[in-house]
């Protein structure tokens, strides 16, 4: 057996030997509560975190819509939310270890090993939160261009994005603390921190947009600013919680040093993961980057479906949060049995809740578009966006095998064979075929060029669909062989 995952493994148990200061125990594993019930009640509280973390892309977009009535403005928030969406795949350089060891501490009942972990994860965001920016400030630029982003919704991107990443710290240090409550099985604290987060983003965005009492009116780039420092009182408000004791972790100042073992445990969960995530998020910006070449009212419209579709995502998500916490805590109980079936009944339940989110896309797809551009000017957008809308509904369920089933795999520690997953979905399917069905003609180098199908945006979503399907029957599969089972984190 490999000794990283043994008992008498220093690497999992040393903490430091000041460790005087009492800490609360975690929460017992409770073998006797029906797994649906478990299921059910860390989905519950993830589940509206993440509709909070969605309202604050919604009042965004209705600041965008109302007062920037521009397609430069919307494919400008388009490009934004993509790019957040790849800061959130960043921020799982920390999340996915700190999630799966402090589960694995806690199911064993080892506290000390769950504070150590905390401490140590508490670090590594602190250290890849200042890297994050440092990287994002400098090469803005650069990758809105390699995005086909230019004139002024390069402008506008730019001013948005530059408050984001000067403090991204904040909101991987807050990340990364929700994610070891989460690991101790307390998936309630993140609501409270994100329900924070969303009350304050709304007076701070609509504040620094307009100009409202002492605040001063910095227009769009305003809507960034109100989000950036609204996650900073969020990372501030995780790290209160922590330190009082929440779900039996805590913050230990021996913990806050760097601890090679620790992190290099944290690192060899996460960073398969996170190459996952980037993977995932880097097809997505060249994805992007092949629907912007469509204009600014394709871009605008592809943007506000995919808020949208959020809905249905971030509801798998949610899920998927508590198959990866709960898979984690049985697996380190010794109880891969339960692990699988917490798996399975996460699966099922939230294919159960985004099917149902599918039918609502179909249904009302037009007012929905219509919320945001009420205006006739701006009819356009609306023709592009409402047909992709009602196509992603047929993909819901394939989309919920797709995050819960990464998530459950993730809490066992398997992180590299879905790696390959993405890769084969995005880069040998999803990106020729968006060339192929989106454009007139594809240049393919020295190759030539050959005739596209020019279908445009429902090019890009069909092939979008196309991805979804194969790689959830992929995750599936890779879930029904219990080969997570026997992983070693």
């Amino acid at each position: 057996m490999d000794d990283r995952l043994t008992g008498e493994n220093p690497a999992l148990t040393e903490v430091p030997a000041d460790a005087s200061a009492p800490t609360p125990e975690p929460p017992p594993l409770d073998l006797r509560v029906p797994v649906w019930a478990l299921v059910l009640a860390l989905a519950w509280p993830a589940l509206l975190q993440q509709l909070l973390n969605l309202s604050v892309g919604f009042s965004d977009r209705l600041l965008a819509g109302w007062y920037v009535q521009t397609p430069s403005a919307q494919a400008a928030l388009t490009t934004a939310s993509y790019l957040g969406f790849f800061l959130s795949s960043y921020n799982v350089l920390v999340v996915v270890g700190s999630t799966a060891l402090v589960a694995r501490c806690v199911g064993a009942g080892d506290r000390d090993g769950a504070v150590h972990f905390t401490g140590q994860s508490l670090v590594q965001a602190a250290c890849f939160g200042l890297v994050g920016s440092v990287i994002g400030l400098v090469g803005m630029p650069s990758l809105l261009a390699a995005m086909q982003l230019h004139g002024a919704a390069a402008d506008f991107a730019l001013a948005y994005l530059t408050p984001l990443f000067a403090l991204l710290v904040f909101q991987v240090v807050e990340a990364a603390g929700i994610a070891c409550l989460v690991g101790a099985g307390d998936t309630r604290a993140g609501l409270r921190v994100l329900a924070v987060v969303s009350v304050v983003n709304v007076p701070l965005a609509w504040g620094f947009f307009h100009g409202v009492g002492p605040l001063p009116g910095f227009g769009f780039p305003g809507i960034a600013i109100g989000t950036a420092l609204a996650h900073t009182i969020g990372a501030f408000y995780v790290l209160a919680l922590l330190a009082g004791g929440r779900a039996g972790l805590a913050i230990r100042p021996p913990d806050l040093v760097p601890a090679w073992p620790a992190q290099r445990r944290l690192l060899w969960v996460s960073v398969p993961a996170a190459l996952d995530s980037l993977a995932l998020a880097g097809g997505q910006l060249w994805f992007l980057a092949i629907v912007n070449r469509l204009g600014d009212t394709a871009s605008g419209a592809h943007g506000v479906a995919i808020y949208w579709e959020a809905l249905g995502y971030l509801s798998g998500a949610a899920f998927g949060t508590s198959a990866m916490a709960l898979v984690g805590q049985n697996l380190g109980a010794a109880r891969p049995d339960r692990a699988s079936a917490s798996g399975w009944t996460a699966f099922g339940l939230g294919a159960a809740t985004m099917t149902l989110m599918g039918v609502v896309f179909f249904t009302l797809a037009e007012p929905m578009f219509r919320l945001f551009f009420p205006s006739p000017e701006q009819d356009a957008i609306v023709r592009e966006g409402v047909p992709v809308l009602r196509l992603v509904a047929f993909a819901m369920p394939a989309l919920a095998a797709c995050i819960i089933f990464t998530a459950a795999l993730r809490g066992a520690g398997d992180t590299r064979v879905p790696l390959l997953f993405t890769a084969i979905g995005f880069f040998a399917l999803r990106i020729p075929l968006a060339y192929y069905l989106t454009l007139d003609t594809v240049d393919l180098g020295p190759l030539g060029v050959v005739p596209g199908a020019g279908l445009g945006l429902i090019g890009a979503w069909l092939a979008m669909v196309a991805d979804i399907l194969l790689r959830g029957v992929f995750f599936t599969a890779r879930f029904a062989s219990g080969r997570w089972r026997t992983v070693r984190v």
